[in-house]
């Protein structure tokens, strides 16, 4: 994730790899952790962006559907049903504070092409917990290439 406030240097953070994930629960796990920063941060507004519909519908909208009916859908299994439990309880205390927004994948957006590096980098890694990347210049990060 790309962390960014007023005109600083953005935060560069990358972990949470799960080995048996899926790019759903690695994007359900950014989402969660971006609202539990929201949760600290000391501003007014919070703005999260993902590229993952998916995590951004099943935490803002289906959420609400799914706890009503006792966690349940029509259809069959929620998955990552634990994570969106956890990032929605957050989202829900703190919705007046927070806007999560989609932006278009791969479409030269800063925050999310660094966001995508950070990806790359906790999957090689393998950290379980986040962690802070440090570098030198956002130009070297977007060009670092997976494998």
């Amino acid at each position: 994730m790309a962390i960014y406030e007023d005109e600083k240097k953005p935060v560069l953070m990358y972990g949470a790899a799960d080995v048996i994930g899926t790019n759903n629960t690695a994007e359900l796990k950014a989402l969660l952790k971006a609202l539990e920063l929201a949760v600290d941060a000391q501003h007014d507004k919070v703005a999260i962006l993902s590229d993952s519909k998916y995590s951004i519908e099943c935490v803002v909208n289906w959420a609400y559907g799914w706890k009503a009916k006792g966690w349940t859908k029509q259809g069959g299994e929620i998955k990552n049903l634990d994570l969106i439990k956890t990032a929605h309880a957050l989202y829900d205390g703190i919705k007046e504070k927070v806007i999560i927004s989609h932006v278009r994948g791969h479409a030269g957006v800063e925050g999310n092409e660094l966001a995508d590096r950070m990806a790359v980098i906790a999957a090689s890694n393998g950290n379980s917990v986040f962690m802070e990347y440090t570098y030198e210049s956002i130009d070297h990060v977007i060009a670092l290439q997976p494998g």
